[in-house]
């Protein structure tokens, strides 16, 4: 056990059941610069032993719960998921919100000023009404993906962290663990175990366990769900061609006639690909896609069409087609630059006509479905919408919105 932990590890046993448990799962370190933490470790700093007990007790409680709640891993995960647009102090405003408002209603004392959500919400213009109800509502992985999808706001969000005396203290880990140390679903039962044993002793967070929506098991990011099903759209398989014979049909007929045994059944071969899987890209300018989700869209996308070797068009419209461009290796990045006219109604019949030219293997389209829908087309559909909503009489849906 690290010295200038040991005493406030202690302490918090007295305090705080579940966080005393957690912390038996986690690994405690001396070391330099900010208290910190990577995966299951906690580094402390050489300024941990300038706080009271108190404010020791709340920050190692602080780095349990980055422990527990995975958030190294997430960050990572998330990281990857938006890429360069990806901010860590963004990531670590979220984390250290949520974290600080549980410490704050379970009766701990962090060392102050802090970032708490309610106030991180408040400054972002995001809806809250309690405490209680904002950790009900809000998960790191969502508030801080609503933290990044405003540049402006966030640069702002930034800055009042500074004033907040607001650090990054949580390192980007291996997402998922990538096999190394303990895994997501050894902290869960951690968690299960931590939290059962603060129920009993009526003290501390455990008291707060079945309110926090960052305990909830994550759901799979819609991009996952996307990704399979274009591959599987995408991906060509050969199909049976009665014009010729298969390779082990031959082999056996010639063993047949040369041993003057009996001929085998004609099996058929397999059709070479004639041509290349194609997909075409709606955009319906009128609704409410906005460009973080248009770009992890696209991103997504690309990287299927690259992988599948597929052709992939694109087309902006409303009532009518007004822009179209084949996107090759470069004109996914001419996307970002596209001028795309908003404001007017949505028809999709221009859209269905102009792709069926193209005879795709699939149309997907970024639409918010608030128009009437034309007779089904002679293609699989799917529809990539901005919000959960009912499903249409053709196509499948995904909700680009991670429902969490």
């Amino acid at each position: 056990m690290t010295p200038r932990a040991a005493r406030a590890l202690a302490h918090l046993g007295e305090v705080d059941a579940t966080l005393a448990v957690l912390a038996l799962w986690c690994r405690h370190r001396d070391g330099s610069g900010v208290t910190r933490t990577t995966g299951d470790v906690i580094t402390y700093g050489p300024a941990f032993d300038g706080l009271g007990l108190p404010q020791q007790v709340g920050l190692v409680a602080h780095h349990v719960l980055h422990v527990a709640l995975r958030h190294s891993a997430r960050q990572a995960s998330l990281a990857e998921r938006l890429g360069t647009t990806f901010d860590t102090s963004l990531f670590g405003l979220a984390a250290d919100g949520i974290i600080n408002e549980t410490l704050i209603l379970a009766g701990h004392a962090i060392p102050r000023p802090a970032v708490t959500l309610t106030a991180l919400l408040a400054e972002a213009g995001l809806p809250a009404q309690s405490a209680i109800a904002a950790l009900e509502q809000w998960d790191v992985d969502r508030l801080a993906m609503a933290l990044h999808r405003d540049p402006k706001r966030a640069q702002r969000l930034r800055d009042w962290g500074k004033t907040k005396g607001f650090e990054v203290d949580l390192a980007t880990g291996p997402p998922e663990d990538a096999g190394k140390g303990q895994s997501t679903s050894d902290w869960r039962n951690h968690v299960l175990r931590a939290f059962e044993a603060g129920r009993k002793a009526g003290t501390g967070i455990g008291r707060l366990g079945a309110v926090l929506a960052d305990l909830a098991p994550e759901t799979v990011p819609w991009e996952i769900h996307l990704r399979g099903l274009l591959a599987l759209a995408l991906t060509e398989r050969p199909r049976p061609s009665w014009r010729r014979p298969s390779g082990s049909w031959v082999a056996r007929m010639a063993d047949a006639e040369q041993r003057g045994g009996p001929v085998p059944v004609f099996e058929p071969g397999r059709q070479r690909l004639d041509h290349l899987p194609r997909i075409v890209i709606g955009l319906d300018t009128s609704s409410s896609i906005d460009p973080q989700t248009l770009q992890l869209f696209t991103t997504e996308a690309e990287a299927i069409v690259r992988r599948t070797g597929a052709e992939a068009h694109f087309m902006a419209f409303d009532e009518t087609v007004f822009a179209q461009l084949r996107l090759d290796q470069t004109g996914w990045r001419h996307l970002r630059d596209l001028p795309l006219r908003t404001g007017g109604g949505t028809d999709f019949q221009d859209l269905f006509e102009k792709a069926r030219v193209i005879r795709p293997s699939i149309v997907v389209i970024l639409t918010d479905l608030d128009a009437a829908l034309p007779p089904a087309p002679p293609f699989p559909v799917l529809w990539a919408v901005p919000a959960a909503i009912a499903d249409p009489p053709y196509g499948r849906v995904i909700c680009l919105v991670d429902q969490r």
